[in-house]
């Protein structure tokens, strides 16, 4: 597996809205931060906050374009990128968008996320 591929098995594994998709694919120690602020370390609060999107955004959508890589060799690779998402939250349809940045490190072969902070997107 390439780190491109990672990112196209991210991306499907959060349009499932099951954790059980998404868990393999972040590192034990992981880190996430939200477009709101919000910090979740390790793999147990990040589940928790994903399990929680999840309940509360039904029929998401979500994608990421514009991958730019800042570094990629056999061990970690890290990437900036623009992500959209839609979906319906208290019956109506809402939708967002923002940056983001992830590390991915290499492990058994394995590419898996060790960090990523979302933002929003700053208006010009």
């Amino acid at each position: 597996m390439k780190p491109e591929d990672f990112i196209k098995e991210y991306e499907g594994a959060l349009k499932t809205q099951d954790w059980n998709k998404v868990d393999p694919l972040f590192h034990k120690n992981a880190c996430v931060t939200f477009s709101n602020g919000a910090i979740h370390m390790g793999k147990s609060k990040v589940k928790i906050a994903f399990e929680s999107n999840f309940a509360m955004i039904k029929s998401e959508q979500y994608s990421i374009q514009n991958v730019r890589w800042i570094l990629k060799n056999e061990s970690m690779a890290a990437f900036v990128f623009e992500f959209y998402w839609e979906g319906i939250i208290n019956e109506n349809l809402t939708r967002g968008n923002g940056v983001g940045t992830t590390v991915l490190i290499n492990e058994n072969g394995n590419w898996i996320l060790l960090t990523e902070n979302l933002s929003k997107r700053q208006r010009d």
